[in-house]
């Protein structure tokens, strides 16, 4: 029997891509992330939720270390992808952002055209030999990303002529250029139309296939909609993490089912 429990517990244990522990956020003297531990699976969708200022967006940022850009920001704790601790002092975080890649609230696309941008990532990282594996990379991704039919006439023109929704799935083909193992969304619908969110959303749920994804969105509908898994933050903590059918239909805390029904938010 205690094979059997070990066993399972070795298959959990594999699947689990980003272990977190006891991480705190201070900008300057405000503490913005209190405690937060959780377990963030492979080849799933996982969101986070919870009302404006609440700390979502900043445990996402401690993800690929984008927080190492704030002067005033300090991180304690542990973070592991892989069971590697990201914050050792030997890791270099631009080669961890090749492998932790970022989508951003509003479509950013350089302004270079559409094959530059998704070239860029493969060029700095020296992935490509020559041209033609460039070719490949480049393809692959947009393809990934949902929008190769619509530009592949056009992969000179600027990147900044396409449509929003365009853009963003331009910005996630190139943020899966590099080939990551992750790949984290902060509110990438939020500037968008209907339509362009629901095929952002589709896509959402295709790279998953591939990727440990996490989507930071004010949108419960859409948390509901596009993950396996919801982490709920309030004032810094993480205050409950679950099934995402689970935290919507019966969650265990209090604050948690306050801001489901909208009473707090």
């Amino acid at each position: 029997m205690r094979d059997n429990m070990t066993a399972e517990k070795d298959v959990e244990t594999k699947n689990v891509k980003i272990a977190a522990r006891g991480v705190q956020v201070y900008y300057g003297d405000n503490h913005a992330i209190k405690d937060v531990n959780v377990d963030i699976e492979d080849n799933t969708v996982t969101a986070f939720i919870g009302p404006s200022g609440c700390g979502k967006s900043t445990f996402l940022r401690c993800i690929n270390r984008m927080n190492d850009t704030i002067d005033i920001c300090r991180v304690e704790g542990d973070i592991r992808i892989d069971g590697e601790d990201i914050y050792d002092k030997n890791v270099d975080p631009v080669q961890l952002r090749a492998k932790v890649g970022m989508v951003f609230q509003k479509p950013n696309p350089f302004p270079k055209s559409i094959y530059d941008n998704v070239a860029y990532g493969p060029r700095i990282h020296g992935l490509a030999r020559n041209k033609t594996e460039l070719d490949e990379i480049v393809e692959r991704a947009l393809k990934r990303g949902a929008i190769w039919n619509e530009v592949k006439d056009r992969l000179q023109a600027p990147g900044t002529g396409l449509s929003g929704g365009q853009q963003q799935r331009l910005c996630i083909a190139r943020a899966i250029a590099t080939e990551p193992e992750v790949l984290l969304m902060d509110e990438p619908c939020s500037a968008l139309d209907p339509i362009a969110t629901a095929q952002v959303e589709e896509l959402i749920d295709e790279l998953r296939e591939n990727y440990s994804v996490v989507i930071v969105t004010h949108s419960m509908q859409q948390a509901a909609r596009v993950s396996q898994k919801t982490a709920f933050f309030h004032l810094g903590h993480l205050v409950e993490y679950d099934d995402t059918d689970k935290i919507f239909t019966a969650p265990e805390d209090e604050r948690t089912e306050s801001y489901i029904t909208g009473r707090i938010g």
